[in-house]
């Protein structure tokens, strides 16, 4: 079999793989694609927590689906093939050879990242397409400056800051290579970048505009996310502790290079591998290496500065090179006596990610005694509000408010598609119209034992109670306690209108 069609195979059949198990085996979407859905059903130019782009995509395959919620798999499943295909180009245009290609790929696929995050499809995921791409596109434009290309950065970056202002690390990165480096600096004086620049903002004008009225609430959620140190100790622990998790996620690396090397290989690696290459040709290395590890560092000078706690997973699309580092820089797979056993390593480490996803959908609660997400009985839930809300108002549910779980359920799978009023606060839901909702009424749910709303209900309606409740069981066979469903009934005209903190 030739490199590129080991490549084709593995880069499109794992990923299906990764989009297949949980679209047949998962009883409910995990909670970001419940959240993604909620958003969507809006079509708004942003959301509360991020801007709109994943929130767009789950919208568009409900939409092609007639009402599913697999779509996200498959979503995620396509961003990683995507990441796939740019690694491979990347690869090809740095002067590596086809097998060099596919063992990027292989060794990019067992880094956690590409792994058991994949089925709860977020912007986290969405950016391994924008991140890779973008690279690839820089790559090309310093080789032959061409204006489509630029064009082509020029959206894309658009379309990855639509997707997570995450995006702005690598712009930077890019921005900061062409003002370093001088063979680099040339192209400020041609019309590509300023054109990719005008394009790029001409595509984020409505996402602005949307910024402006809404008082920007995205970053809000932003930097109510940061956890700042309470000590100086956090200012050294933060960047390390987020070092050492991104070292971890790339386990799945290590152990398929030991098991292409082997004993024998590993003795004889060092001197080998300085041989080999010193020999090799390091065209476009600086590139490499820049895009590798210069949006970590400033991640963790920023931590470090800041006292600023990352989340791990924001580390996701940050390592879409890391395949290829490994690939130039240890001479393999020139320098594996082994690579039926690396290859089967790796397969092996996909094998066992894909025995979890499984295992959370059927084995998972019979071991955990634990309710789970994905057993969420959802749709019995939400058929059961709209239900309760046609008895007693004789119409179809128009907004459901609650938490973010709870509403979000009920908005995806009931079936008139109600509207998620987040927490009641129009702050966090600024296109809810407050006057239809007065005009057709709102539905509060809860869950739990407790009698009365969420705190921030009773700040609009001061000693409400539940108006009924009812149990239901988790999806599965498992003895995993029932969940309790509260709701209140707030009819047309009597919905509140003032903002409380």
């Amino acid at each position: 079999m030739t490199a590129s069609r080991a490549a084709l195979l593995y880069a499109v059949g794992l990923p299906l793989l990764y989009a297949l198990i949980p679209t047949v085996t998962f009883p409910g979407p995990p909670l970001d694609v419940v959240e993604g859905f909620a958003w969507g059903r809006e079509l708004q130019f942003g959301y509360t927590k991020h801007p709109p782009m994943q929130a767009w995509l789950l919208e568009a395959t409900y939409r092609l689906t007639g009402g599913h919620y697999f779509g996200g798999y498959w979503l995620s499943a396509l961003s990683v093939a995507l990441g796939y295909l740019f690694i491979w180009k990347i690869c090809r245009h740095l002067g590596m050879s086809a097998w060099q290609g596919f063992w990027s790929i292989v060794l990019t696929s067992v880094t956690f990242y590409f792994t058991l995050p994949l089925p709860e499809f977020n912007p986290n995921i969405l950016q391994i397409p924008v991140w890779s791409g973008m690279i690839l596109l820089f790559l090309r434009v310093l080789e032959t400056g061409r204006l489509a290309d630029w064009l082509l950065l020029g959206v894309l970056t658009a379309f990855g800051l639509y997707t997570k202002y995450f995006v702005f690390l690598i712009v930077g990165t890019i921005g900061l290579y062409v003002l370093v480096f001088s063979d680099a600096r040339r192209v400020l004086f041609t019309p590509g970048p300023w054109m990719c620049a005008l394009a790029c903002l001409i595509l984020l004008v409505p996402h602005a505009l949307w910024l402006l009225d809404t008082d920007f609430l995205t970053l809000q959620y932003a930097a109510s996310r940061s956890k700042p140190a309470s000590s100086i100790i956090g200012h050294l622990w933060n960047p390390l502790n987020f070092l050492l998790a991104q070292i971890g996620n790339h386990a799945g690396i290590f152990l398929v290079m030991i098991a292409g090397l082997g004993w024998q290989g590993l003795k004889d690696f060092r001197s080998a591998r300085d041989r080999r290459v010193l020999d090799a040709p390091a065209r476009k290395d600086r590139f490499l290496l820049w895009f590798a590890f210069v949006p970590l560092v400033v991640v963790l000078l920023a931590s470090a500065v800041t006292g600023s706690e990352f989340e791990h997973m924001w580390g996701t699309p940050m390592f879409v090179l890391s395949g290829i580092v490994a690939v130039r820089f240890t001479g393999i797979p020139a320098l594996w006596p082994h690579p039926r056993r690396a290859l089967a390593a790796a397969l092996a480490i996909q094998l066992i990610f894909l025995s979890v996803i499984f295992g959370q959908a059927v084995l998972e609660p019979y071991w955990k005694q634990k309710q789970t997400r994905i057993h969420y009985p959802a749709r019995a839930v939400a058929e059961e509000m709209a239900r309760i809300w046609q008895e007693d108002r004789n119409t179809d549910l128009a907004y459901v408010a609650g938490d973010m779980w709870s509403a979000a359920n009920v908005a995806l799978h009931a079936p008139s598609r109600p509207s998620m009023f987040y927490l009641h606060s129009r702050t966090l839901s600024p296109w809810i119209d407050i006057d239809d909702v007065q005009k057709k009424g709102l539905m509060i749910v809860w869950r739990g034992d407790r009698k009365t709303p969420l705190r921030e209900f009773l700040g609009y309606y001061p000693g409400a109670v539940r108006q009924g409740s009812r149990t239901f069981g988790y999806l599965s066979d498992a003895e995993i306690p029932e969940v309790t469903v509260n709701w209140l009934i707030i009819p047309p005209g009597k919905v509140a209108e003032a903002t409380v903190n």
